[in-house]
């Protein structure tokens, strides 16, 4: 049968394969067919079901790691063949297939976090959203603010002094404020359960000439503001659009199966920590149907911001999630790779599969097609609340 991207446990598992605490959730049928929250093991993928009911219960956990190596679930099947029915174009309707691991969560993103993404946004707002007047543009950019803002601490007083030079030279921006300002820029991605897992369709808007994937680190952050763990994702961006206003974010940023987060959430406990995270590089590797090969990738070493700063910035007095939330990181990759035509930098076309991957947080792979042709978003809220009331999960002990 058709798939969306081949996908079996190889490019799937981080290089220490099962030596961490790999949690997602799976579409798991029967008489009571809903999403689980499973673990990822060596001898098979365990709805965890009988003992937690969602990922954000979970996270609530004082150590949901122990929780996990304690509980011994339900075996629902092998990892390879989830994979295989995940990526099928048409799913065996009778075998479990893999969701994105959060569910209650609110998925929220930090942008603006790394120099070189600063300077690309940048770029794009005096472009205009133009591909075409882009490379001129970065030419002029990076004479005036330079290349190097990786030592620039946002908020200090070497950042306040760079902002005076800046504006005096008329090239201050609404990026550049986010990107060394005292504020990081945080903002919300995705509603509630509309992410994408690994092995699907990812959707960019139809409308959209120049556009791009974005790898990113995201948090597993519970209600109370710890790190539970981590995940990869792709935070897909319309770079025309954004390019035209930042108020046009939201269309830039939320469109169906335009966040993809996978392929399972890693909890910190003994063999990977903040400090691992603090230290990720993520690769990532685009290939076209038309033979186009695009490598890039970003590493956690040259981050602007403290992961944990981001995230203390996003939850706090002023601002609370009690059902926790997942935080993109923001990433270093900023595409400038010809595709189309010289001068025109790099955009997708319909049909990319594009790979995400890093040592502790696996692999994250979807291919390219438009938001309107994509599956559609069809179990929200109500249908999630319904789903766990009819299969007897509502209850304190597992939410």
């Amino acid at each position: 049968m058709e798939t969306t991207v081949p996908l079996s446990s190889a490019d799937f598992l981080p290089a220490d394969g099962f030596t961490g605490t790999l949690v997602g959730r799976a579409w798991v049928p029967g008489a009571t067919a809903g999403p689980s929250v499973v673990a990822f093991r060596s001898d098979g993928v365990f709805d965890l079901s009988d003992t937690v009911a969602t990922m954000s219960g979970l996270l609530e956990r004082d150590d949901p790691a122990a929780l996990v190596r304690g509980c011994a679930g339900r075996r629902i099947g092998g990892l390879d063949e989830i994979l295989d029915n995940t990526a099928r174009a048409r799913r065996d309707p009778q075998r479990p297939w893999l969701l994105a691991p959060c569910d209650l969560q609110v998925v929220k993103a930090a942008g603006v976090t790394f120099a070189a993404s600063l300077l690309e946004r940048v770029i794009e707002e005096r472009a205009g959203g133009d591909p075409a007047k882009a490379q001129v543009i970065r030419g002029r950019v990076q004479d005036a603010i330079g290349t190097d803002l990786k030592a620039v601490r946002p908020g200090s007083a070497q950042a306040m002094q760079l902002k005076a030079v800046l504006v005096e030279q008329g090239m201050w921006s609404q990026y550049l404020e986010v990107g060394i300002g005292p504020d990081a820029e945080v903002f919300t991605k995705a509603p509630v359960l509309s992410a994408v897992g690994t092995g699907v369709e990812i959707g960019i808007h139809p409308a959209s000439v120049w556009n791009n994937p974005e790898p990113e680190v995201v948090l597993a952050v519970d209600s109370r503001g710890r790190i539970a763990g981590a995940a990869l994702g792709n935070d897909v961006n319309l770079r025309d659009v954004e390019g035209r206003s930042a108020l046009l974010l939201g269309k830039a940023k939320d469109n169906n199966a335009s966040c993809a987060i996978g392929p399972f959430i890693r909890l910190f406990d003994d063999s990977f920590s903040l400090d691992d995270l603090r230290r990720e590089d993520v690769a990532l590797a685009v290939q076209g149907s038309d033979g186009f090969v695009m490598a890039g990738g970003s590493t956690m070493r040259e981050i602007s911001r403290d992961p944990q700063d981001l995230a203390d910035q996003t939850l706090g007095a002023n601002h609370q999630y009690p059902d926790g939330f997942m935080l993109f990181l923001g990433t270093l990759f900023a595409p400038v790779q010809d595709r189309d035509a010289p001068g025109r930098g790099f955009t997708h076309h319909l049909g990319d599969v594009v790979t995400i991957r890093s040592r502790h947080l696996g692999v994250l792979r979807n291919r390219v097609n438009t938001s309107d042709r994509v599956a559609p978003w069809d179990f929200g809220l109500r249908a999630f609340i319904a789903n766990l009331a009819a299969r007897g999960l509502l209850t304190d002990g597992r939410l």
